[in-house]
């Protein structure tokens, strides 16, 4: 039958002494031996050669004891916060003390990467009971904890590693010590820095390796005035070539080496290129060799967008049309002409008078009698001469007229002068009920009667539409 000793006795069965400091509150001390006696251990009233100094941590009580009584020559005399006697008590086992060397404890520093909290203050108790102090500067301290996921951590590690008897460890590696019962930092492996080790020998080239890279060049580059022998791309395809089995001879040597090759031995690694090249007789530009590409195919050209002639940008530019119409929309459209001054010039109208063939200029020599001129003191033409009608009306006194008549007679006599362009106009503005000027504005821009009156029909259309809605 196996008999479980207690926790506080060592291994000839004697117990463990333990002081406690004197200014921990009775109702503590008190607790501190009735636990301790439960678990084997006994409570001394002076400090023990070997055993345990339960202490408040952060009082000067503790800082005294710790400068009066810890000693190198006493490495059996542990100082531990009070709660050890409870830790121990969960664990089921005494806590070894694994964070002390030469008697005194490992000074570690807790790194603020180690954001969480309670994580910390669990962590600093766990390192006090195993003999360590957590309380160090990152510069004093032997072992710096920080969380291995953060990016400081490996900050960390590449400053201090260089450092001798100067630790990088994960805030996890306490707990593995703890549970080891040793104290084992996380070793270091060799990393091969490259190059070759002392009394390593190079592969050496044969003739077959030189035979091989000359075939390579001279099927890749068969003249050398092309150039490109010496460049890095040429015989870093020669190395993608590895997996074919023809090509198995590759993997003797890296790209680099097998360029260096040709460079140090360009001259007579040339002449064996060329008597391959001799035999071959390879063509330039033949499919394969280096530096040669497939032609693009050649695409068709794009006609170019004929440009708007001005009349007709000018006219976009002066008539626009804001807004849309919708059966669902509430927006009304607005239609905008473009304010800016019109260049003075003869109206389009005007010219299209004088250009119409009814009234052509009189060329030379073709005078007429009906239309002669009176000269001088000589009788009228005949064409200036009343009838005798019109004088003897004139003669007669004038009744007043209506201010009807007068309109009208007004009016028969405004139509009778008006051409037929500016008629044709005064009929869309009153057809579309639109001002003369704003048609004729329009039409004098883009000089088209048919053009004039689809616009102001459309304009017209949206405008009822508008009402309807």
């Amino acid at each position: 039958m196996h008999i479980v000793m207690p926790i506080f006795q060592d291994a000839n069965g004697l117990a463990i002494k333990f002081f406690i400091q004197k200014d921990i509150a009775q109702e503590i001390q008190a607790e501190l031996c009735e636990v301790v006696a439960s678990l084997g251990g006994r409570v001394e009233a002076k400090v023990p050669r070997q055993g345990y100094v339960l202490v408040q941590p952060g009082t000067a009580e503790e800082e005294r004891l710790r400068l009066c009584w810890m000693a190198q020559d006493r490495p059996q005399r542990h100082f531990v916060p009070y709660t050890y006697v409870e830790a121990c008590k969960i664990a089921g086992m005494q806590l070894k003390q694994i964070f002390v060397e030469n008697g005194l404890p490992v000074k570690m520093h807790i790194h603020p990467s180690i954001a969480n909290i309670n994580a910390r203050t669990t962590l600093s108790q766990r390192i006090m009971h195993s003999g360590g102090d957590p309380t160090s500067s990152p510069q004093s301290a032997k072992i710096i904890l920080a969380d291995p996921n953060t990016e400081v951590f490996q900050h960390l590690v590449k400053t201090y590693q260089s450092i001798p008897d100067k630790h990088v460890e994960s805030y996890l590696w306490v707990k593995k010590c703890v549970e080891k019962g040793s104290l084992v930092y996380t070793p270091l492996i060799y990393k091969n820095p490259g190059g070759r080790r002392p009394g390593e020998e190079r592969t050496p080239f044969t003739e077959d390796d030189e035979r091989h890279l000359c075939e390579w060049i001279a099927a890749k580059i068969p003249y050398k005035q092309t150039g490109g022998r010496t460049g890095n791309r040429l015989y870093q395809q020669l190395c993608e070539m590895i997996a074919d089995p023809e090509y198995a001879w590759v993997s003797r040597h890296t790209w680099q080496s097998w360029r260096e090759r040709y460079k140090k031995n360009a001259m007579r690694l040339d002449a064996m290129i060329a008597q391959i090249v001799d035999q071959k007789k390879p063509v330039p530009g033949e499919q394969g060799q280096y530096g040669y590409v497939r032609q693009d195919e050649e695409k068709n050209k794009r006609p170019r967008k004929k440009r708007p002639k001005p009349a007709e940008q000018n006219l976009h530019k002066q008539e626009m049309i804001i807004g849309g119409i919708s059966a669902d929309s509430a927006e009304v459209p607005v239609i905008v002409f473009d304010a800016s001054p019109v260049k003075s010039g003869p109206s389009t109208s005007r010219a299209l008078v004088r250009s119409s063939p009814a009234e052509e200029e009189l060329e030379d020599g073709e005078d007429s009698e009906e239309w002669a001129v009176r000269i001088g003191n000589e009788p009228p033409p005949k064409w200036g001469k009343r009838p005798a009608s019109e004088e003897s009306e004139a003669q007669k006194p004038r009744k007043r007229m209506k201010s009807s008549d007068a309109d009208s007679i007004e009016g028969t006599s405004l139509d009778s002068g008006v051409h037929l362009i500016d008629r044709t106009l005064q009929e869309i503005a009153t057809e579309y009920r639109f001002t003369l000027e704003e048609v004729k504005e329009f039409y004098d821009q883009c000089g088209e009667m048919e053009r004039t009156k689809i616009r102001f029909h459309k304009m017209r259309q949206i405008l009822s539409s508008i009402g309807e809605s």
